[in-house]
């Protein structure tokens, strides 16, 4: 006779069946505070690295620049050795040839009174 008494309950909310827990579990969530502070401190680390990079390039241009400035100088020094390499052997050819050796020394004539 207790058959006659009972009623499906599978029509109502699923959560109601056997061996199931009815609390119903709300996720944490981080607040708006909290999320503001994350969001800060996340721009502040992408600022520092941004400024140590620039601060990188910078360094290195220094160095290029005083690369550049070696380069220039030993170029210099390069162009003056070739010079004095070309006066020196026109001074030995031109006192090896023919016609200098045929040449009479200079002599003062005199000092005009």
């Amino acid at each position: 006779m207790r058959n006659e008494n009972w009623t499906s309950r599978r029509g109502q909310a699923q959560s109601w069946n056997r061996n199931r827990n009815t609390v119903r579990h709300v996720p944490k969530t981080l607040g708006v505070l909290s999320q503001l502070a994350i969001l800060g401190v996340l721009v502040l680390i992408v600022g520092l690295i941004y400024v140590t990079q620039g601060t990188r390039a910078t360094s290195y241009d220094y160095e290029l620049s005083e690369i550049d400035a070696k380069i220039s100088e030993l170029e210099a020094k390069k162009d003056d050795l070739a010079l004095e390499k070309a006066r020196l052997t026109s001074i030995a050819s031109a006192e090896n040839s023919k016609v200098a050796v045929s040449m009479e020394n200079a002599t003062p004539a005199g000092y005009a009174e």
